[in-house]
């Protein structure tokens, strides 16, 4: 296939690279002049997007994304796909891809959670059947895992609420560390009981934020980000935005947006993984 792929930061680059490794026409922009193995570089977006069979774009917000849809839709040919890779807010992802439904391009929603470089992505994935199944082999080039869920703007959602629950059960996670601390219960104890019962989870399993404990994490590299907590908190803030448009009440995402605001904002969470939540809750104090 032609390619067309912009946006070649830390997710984007390797992407394109592995489309590349596999055979595939990879042209790429990004505003920052930054390149990928084995990729054309286009000196625009739009250049990047003329006359290919897929274009995917991995962008840092929904205003953006939208700028960069005006911009390449009318260079893009009838039929084509336009992915968005982007975790992005769900009236973006649906406004992007009514304008490219009105020129016969298929748009896909379709954030992602994973390692880029090392192509175990998940694509979650809205947008028509068609357009899924033409990119398909694609996402399995890119990741190991992709699902439809659904029309536009469902992608979106989904990782929207995956990563709702994850910010949320990491607080909880630290929090719970930090109580077991000052209850004297020592912490391989406490990893040794919760991760084979009822209180197992993702961010105890297999993230878990004390050092030492459980398998590797950021917490043994002084929570040198896997996942920034300015990243999550840009999610929760999407989650919540997304409840305010549903009209639904999620009053644990609010909180957890509301603390890793603070984190970020106010204290020294900027730059840091978002399990560096633990260390924080060490040192508070009831109030």
């Amino acid at each position: 296939m032609k390619i067309g792929f912009i946006g070649l930061g830390n997710m984007g680059a390797p992407m394109a690279a592995n489309l590349a490794k596999e055979g595939h026409s990879v042209i790429g922009f990004d505003v920052a002049g930054t390149t990928a193995e084995g990729v054309t570089v286009a000196g625009s977006a739009s250049e990047a997007a003329t006359d290919q069979d897929v274009v995917i774009t991995m962008l840092p917000n929904g205003d953006i994304l939208r700028s960069v849809a005006t911009e390449i839709l009318p260079h893009m040919t009838r039929g084509a796909a336009f992915v968005d890779c982007s975790t992005v807010d769900v009236a973006s992802a649906r406004t992007v891809a009514e304008q490219a439904d009105a020129r016969g391009i298929f748009a896909l929603d379709a954030p992602v959670s994973g390692g880029a470089a090392a192509g175990t992505l998940t694509f979650m994935v809205g947008g028509a059947t068609e357009g899924f199944e033409t990119v398909k082999p694609l996402f399995d080039i890119m990741g190991q895992k992709a699902v439809h869920c659904g029309p536009s703007g469902n992608g979106q959602a989904a990782k929207i609420c995956n990563n709702m629950i994850l910010g949320v059960t990491m607080i909880a996670t630290c929090e719970a560390f930090a109580l077991a601390d000052k209850l004297g219960l020592d912490r391989q104890s406490m990893f040794d009981v919760v991760s084979t019962s009822s209180g197992y989870s993702w961010t105890m399993n297999a993230y878990c934020p004390a050092p030492g404990i459980g398998p590797q994490s950021p917490a043994d590299n002084g929570y040198k980000p896997g996942f920034a907590s300015e990243l999550m908190l840009k999610d929760l803030r999407l989650s919540q935005q997304a409840a305010e448009m549903a009209d639904a009440e999620t009053p644990m995402g609010e909180m957890a947006r509301d603390l890793y605001q603070r984190f970020v904002e106010d204290e020294d969470g900027l730059g840091k993984d978002f399990s560096a939540m633990l260390p924080r809750f060490e040192a508070m104090r009831r109030s």
